[in-house]
C-alpha cells in the first residue's frame, strides 16, 4: 500500500530539522571546545573514513532503495530481494573494513592512529545500514524515529563527555559509535517484514552489475564533496579544513529541509515506472521543481544575507574566514536541489544510470581539476567556488539529458518568481544586519523578517506551494 507523499515527506521534514537543531546545538560548542585545528582534523579524519564507506556500500542505498520499491507488493520476491542484496553488501562492506585496517596500519600517522581506529565504528555501521530497506517500503517513520533518538543521545554525549581539545578522541567515538548503533537497532524490525528465502549465489551476484552503475557515479560524486576536505587538508592545513567543513555544514543542513522530498519521491516514482504510468512521473516531477525551488531559492539567499551577522556569535572569532565561504557555498543548494530532482527522483528510478554516470563523473574531475589550482590560491575559497562550479555542471548535464519530461517554460516563471522574492527578502536581511551588528538577536530578527517577506510575498503572488500546504493542513 503506498503511503502518502505528504505524511512521509512530514516525516523526513521533521527529521532534517532535528538534524538541523543538533548542529545548531553542538557546534557552538564543538567549534570553540576543540577550536579550528580539533574541528578541522575531525572533518579530515572523516573524508578519509568516507571513501572506505562508499566502497563498501557499493551504491547498495539507492539501488535496493529502487529494487525494493519495485517488488513491495509482493512480500515473497521483496525478501528474497532484501537477502540477497544485503548478502551483496555484506561481502564487499568486509572487503572494506579489511582494507581501511590495512590502510590505518601502514599508511597512517602513528600520532593519529587510534583517532582513526575509533572513526571505524562508522564502517560497522555503514555495513548494519538497512536505511534502504525501509525508504523503499515508504516506511520512512521507524527511520526518522530511530534517527531522532539516536541524535538526542549523541548531543547529551557530547556535551556531558567533550570538554577541550583532549577530548577530540571521545567526539569523533561519540560520532562513529552513535552512528553505528542506529543503524544496528534498525534489525529490530526485520523479522516482522521479511520472510526467510532460499537464496543462491546467483541470486547474490545477479545485483552487482546492476548496483555498480550507481555506484560508480557515486565515486564521482564523493570526488566534489568529501574530496574538497581531503585536498585542502593535503594542500593547506587542518584549520581550512575547519573553515570549509563549518560552512558546509551549515549549507547542508538547510538543503536537507529541500532534499528531503528526493528521499520520499524515489520509491515513489520506481514504482510508477515499474507501472509503466509516465504521466504521473512527469506530473510529480514538476511539482518537485516547483517545490524544490519554493525552498532553494530563500535558503540560498537567506544564508548569503546572514552569514556576516552569523558567524561571529555561533561559531566564535577562531572560524570568521567561515563567513566568506558560507556566501560563496550558498548557491550550491539550488545546484542540488535540482539535481536532486532530475537525477535521484528521475534519471535512477528509470534506470538512467549512464547518463547519471556521465554527468557526474564530468562534473568531478571539472572539480578536481579546479580544486588543484583554486585550492593552492584561495585555500579553502577556492574549494567553495569549485563544488559550486560542479554541482550546476551536474544540473546543467541531466537538464539537457532529460528536458522532455520537464515543462522548461513552467519552470522559468516559476524560477523568476522566487528569485525576485528571495532577493527583497535578502535586501531587508542586509538592512537589519548593516543598523544592528553581531548579535544572537540579529539573527533571530534576520530569520523571522526574511521569512515573513518571502510568506507575504509568495500569498501576494499566489505561490501554489504555500496553498497547497494551508489545504493540507486545513483538511487535517
Amino acid at each position: 500500500m503506498a503511503k502518502s507523499i505528504f505524511k512521509n515527506y512530514l516525516y523526513n521534514v521533521a527529521y532534517q530539522i532535528a538534524t538541523l537543531l543538533v548542529p545548531l546545538i553542538t557546534t557552538p560548542y564543538i567549534s570553540r571546545v576543540l577550536l579550528p585545528e580539533g574541528v578541522g582534523t575531525a572533518a579530515f579524519i572523516n573524508s578519509i573514513t568516507s571513501y572506505f564507506m562508499i566502497a563498501g556500500t557499493l551504491g547498495i542505498s539507492l539501488y535496493g532503495n529502487r529494487q525494493i520499491a519495485y517488488y513491495r507488493e509482493d512480500k515473497l520476491e521483496m525478501s528474497k530481494t532484501f537477502w540477497s542484496i544485503f548478502s551483496l553488501k555484506l561481502i564487499f562492506s568486509s572487503v572494506s573494513i579489511i582494507a581501511y585496517v590495512f590502510f590505518v596500519q601502514f599508511f597512517v600517522d602513528p600520532n593519529l592512529q587510534m583517532l582513526y581506529w575509533i572513526s571505524g565504528f562508522h564502517l560497522f555501521g555503514m555495513m548494519m545500514d538497512i536505511t534502504w530497506f525501509f525508504n523503499g517500503q515508504e516506511e520512512f517513520q521507524k527511520t526518522v524515529t530511530r534517527n531522532l533518538i539516536i541524535k538526542l543521545v549523541g548531543v547529551v554525549l557530547i556535551f556531558s563527555l567533550v570538554k577541550d581539545i583532549n577530548d577530540l578522541w571521545l567526539y569523533i567515538f561519540i560520532s562513529s559509535f552513535t552512528a553505528f548503533l542506529g543503524q544496528a537497532i534498525m534489525w529490530i524490525y526485520i523479522p516482522k517484514e521479511v520472510v526467510k528465502t532460499k537464496i543462491r549465489r546467483s541470486d547474490i551476484f545477479s545485483h552487482f552489475l546492476p548496483a555498480l552503475k550507481i555506484f560508480i557515479p557515486q565515486i564521482a560524486i564523493q570526488i566534489y564533496t568529501v574530496m574538497d576536505k581531503t585536498m585542502i587538508g593535503i594542500i593547506s592545513n587542518t584549520s581550512e579544513v575547519a573553515y570549509y567543513e563549518n560552512s558546509q555544514k551549515i549549507v547542508r543542513m538547510a538543503l536537507g529541509l529541500a532534499t528531503s522530498l528526493g528521499v520520499v519521491m524515489m520509491p515513489r516514482i520506481s514504482n510508477y515506472f515499474a507501472r509503466e504510468e509516465y504521466n504521473k512521473i512527469k506530473e510529480y516531477t514538476t511539482k518537485s521543481f516547483v517545490y524544490i525551488s519554493f525552498l532553494t531559492f530563500p535558503l540560498t539567499f537567506g544564508l548569503m544575507g546572514i552569514a556576516k551577522e552569523f558567524v561571529p556569535w555561533f561559531f566564535g572569532e577562531a572560524f570568521l574566514p567561515v563567513i566568506p565561504n558560507m556566501i560563496l557555498i550558498s548557491p550550491i543548494m539550488l545546484a542540488i536541489g535540482w539535481s536532486n530532482i532530475i537525477g535521484i527522483q528521475m534519471m535512477l528510478p528509470m534506470k538512467k544510470e549512464l547518463g547519471f554516470t556521465l554527468s557526474v563523473t564530468l562534473a568531478a574531475v571539472v572539480n578536481f581539476i579546479l580544486n588543484l589550482f583554486l585550492i593552492q590560491s584561495f585555500q579553502s575559497l577556492g574549494a567553495a567556488i569549485s563544488s559550486v562550479i560542479a554541482e550546476f555542471l551536474v544540473t546543467f548535464i541531466q537538464f539537457l539529458m532529460m528536458r522532455r519530461f520537464i515543462q522548461t517554460k513552467l519552470l522559468l516563471e516559476v524560477f523568476l518568481k522566487y528569485l525576485i522574492g528571495s532577493l527583497l527578502m535578502l535586501f531587508v536581511i542586509r538592512l537589519i544586519g548593516y543598523f544592528m551588528g553581531v548579535s544572537i538577536i540579529t539573527t533571530v530578527i534576520q530569520i523571522v523578517s526574511g521569512t515573513l517577506v518571502y510568506g507575504v510575498y509568495s500569498i501576494l503572488t499566489k505561490s501554489e506551494v504555500v496553498f497547497y500546504f494551508i489545504h493540507k493542513f486545513f483538511k487535517r
